[in-house]
């Protein structure tokens, strides 16, 4: 599923940022971006135009507005025209710059909005990528429990009475945080990063079969829940089979594939009198510890090979 599948309006972008509105911003709330990318149209306002993409939002900082500065009077409006008539969301001056009038009338001519910020070009542009990368990033809704343990974000999944929203209750009782039951949102917002939430109207509860619904946040305090968290480790809780080989090192790690991300994932048999809240605590201690260069398996692992090599010898 592409970026382009969701977007985010300029009125949302406005409010975000703080926005100066200077010219045509009347309806900011039904003009869409899409895509994750912005540009600094130097080359345009030079006369470039190849693969010049109208989606993106155009930010002008101190560099383009002095080149345009440096122009005669007709060369420059006939350069902001040209970047006008190819399409843009929205031109956007930062730095608190100001305005070519020729860049109102251009404005008011195609149609196009324009914005003013007070940050510098590079900081405004990199807050923006960030904004518009977690907005339209990739998403999937899963089945299933994310919670934070650790400082791990452990996304739990399984059928449907495996113990999912138990375990989740346990961990909050233990001191860690629920993010989210049920409906789990995870958004791809980099190449290597997932992360997951709860829609918002189920946000900070969680079912329990016997019970109800319950309010975490009401019950435990606002240190029992989380909005969002990083998805590092994903369990697959299924009911014990007698007749499956289970992990008993850990010395090949597996991994589940999420928006062509591939995440360290375990599976953990249940069945009765197995506290699943303990083994999920020591399986995020683990896989922190492993991302920080210990590896248990791989150490008995070496012991035992030096052993060997001993009594061989």
């Amino acid at each position: 599923m592409s970026s382009s599948s969701f977007f985010v309006t300029l009125e949302q972008i406005l409010k975000e940022f703080n926005l100066e509105k200077i010219s045509n911003c009347e309806k900011l709330g039904d003009i869409k971006v899409i895509t994750t990318d912005v540009n600094r149209p130097g080359l345009q306002v030079a006369g470039f135009f190849d693969y010049f993409d109208p989606n993106r939002l155009q930010i002008m900082g101190k560099v383009e507005t002095t080149y345009l500065s440096k122009l005669t009077e007709s060369q420059r409006y006939d350069s902001i025209c040209k970047l006008f008539s190819a399409g843009m969301p929205a031109l956007i001056i930062t730095r608190d710059l100001d305005i070519f009038p020729d860049i109102i009338e251009c404005s008011e001519k195609f149609d196009v909005p324009v914005l003013r910020a007070h940050e510098s070009t590079s900081r405004f542009m990199s807050s923006l990528i960030g904004y518009l990368n977690t907005h339209l990033a990739p998403r999937i809704t899963q089945h299933g429990v994310l919670v934070e343990a650790y400082g791990e974000g452990v996304l739990i999944l399984g059928e449907s009475g495996v113990g999912k929203s138990e375990t989740a209750i346990e961990l909050v009782k233990r001191g860690h945080r629920l993010v989210a039951d049920d409906a789990v949102e995870i958004k791809k917002v980099s190449e290597k990063t997932l992360v997951g939430s709860s829609p918002e109207i189920i946000r900070h509860f969680i079912e329990i079969r016997g019970i109800g619904i319950i309010d975490v946040k009401k019950i435990f305090g606002m240190g029992a829940v989380k909005d969002t968290e990083k998805i590092d480790l994903i369990i697959h809780l299924e009911a014990w089979k007698e007749d499956k080989h289970y992990d008993r090192l850990g010395l090949v790690d597996e991994h589940t594939n999420v928006l062509g991300i591939d995440i360290i994932s375990l599976t953990i048999p249940v069945k009765p009198g197995r506290n699943l809240a303990i083994i999920v605590e020591v399986a995020a201690m683990n896989n922190r510890q492993k991302k920080m260069g210990y590896n248990a398996a791989e150490e008995l692992n070496q012991r035992l090979m030096e052993e060997i090599n001993k009594n061989t010898i």
